[in-house]
């Protein structure tokens, strides 16, 4: 059965009430809603754990999907206890992680802003992001940290609007990513708007991210590095440049 991903429609929801429906050889737990977002598109699951009506906790590994994206499984650590089918649990999800989540994938949208080039690859983390662009010009990464903070500071909304799948196949040159299609098949796509108006940028993500950019904080390009001749991977860190040690 679809689960309801509440994340989908509220990405500051870090706690809820589900119903277990389905246990997995491995452990994996369905439940009938969640707020816990799934490992998709370069960003890692949430972590956190579920509590059980004794206030027991069963500690969770990073959430991931099942075969379907409409499927998501909740993936307790080794040892610890398995729930039954039927048990209402209540969701905690590990708040401060997915928050830098939320900033640092917000981050990478900027970026996309800054540097307007095809992407070939992202990956989100807690402390660091990495954004691959098709490109093969020489960029100050300084000035590109500038202009970052430019638009960080500035304050602009985030927000989601979404169009159909169809609406989507219809206009494909709203994608900037050559390698990484938009979550499709869920009749639906999420359409991440920054700016009034989408004025500043407007990109299919099914992504977590925060709700106006000033909440990104600090940060800056630590390096840009060379990934072949027409490649440049760029990596975002959270902090002020000259505060921070980069490698």
């Amino acid at each position: 059965m679809p689960v309801e991903a509440l994340y989908r429609d509220d990405f500051y929801l870090s706690t809820a009430e589900a119903v277990v429906t389905a246990i997995h050889e491995d452990g994996g737990i369905e439940l009938d809603r969640t707020c816990f977002y799934a490992t998709s598109g370069g960003q890692p699951g949430d972590t956190g754990f579920l509590e059980r009506s004794d206030g027991a906790k069963i500690q969770l590994a990073p959430t991931r999907h099942g075969a379907t994206k409409d499927i998501v499984i909740h993936v307790p650590l080794e040892g610890e206890p398995q729930p039954l089918v039927g048990e209402k649990l209540t969701l905690h999800v590990d708040w401060p992680r997915r928050y830098r989540m939320m900033r640092m994938h917000t981050a990478c949208h900027l970026l996309s802003v800054v540097c307007q080039y095809p992407i070939t690859g992202a990956a989100v983390g807690e402390e660091e992001a990495r954004v691959d662009f098709d490109m093969s010009e020489t960029i100050d990464r300084h000035e590109v940290t500038a202009k970052l903070m430019a638009l960080v500071k500035e304050n602009h909304p985030v927000y989601v609007q979404w169009i159909t799948d169809e609406e989507l196949a219809a206009n494909p040159g709203i994608v900037k990513s050559k390698n990484v299609r938009p979550p499709m098949g869920l009749g639906r796509v999420s359409l991440v708007c920054i700016g009034e108006n989408s004025s500043i940028d407007s990109q299919p993500c099914g992504g977590t991210h925060v709700s106006e950019t000033q909440e990104v904080g600090a940060i800056h390009i630590a390096k840009i590095e060379k990934k072949g001749k027409e490649n440049r991977r760029f990596r975002i860190r959270f902090g002020e440049p000259d505060a921070a040690a980069e490698a």
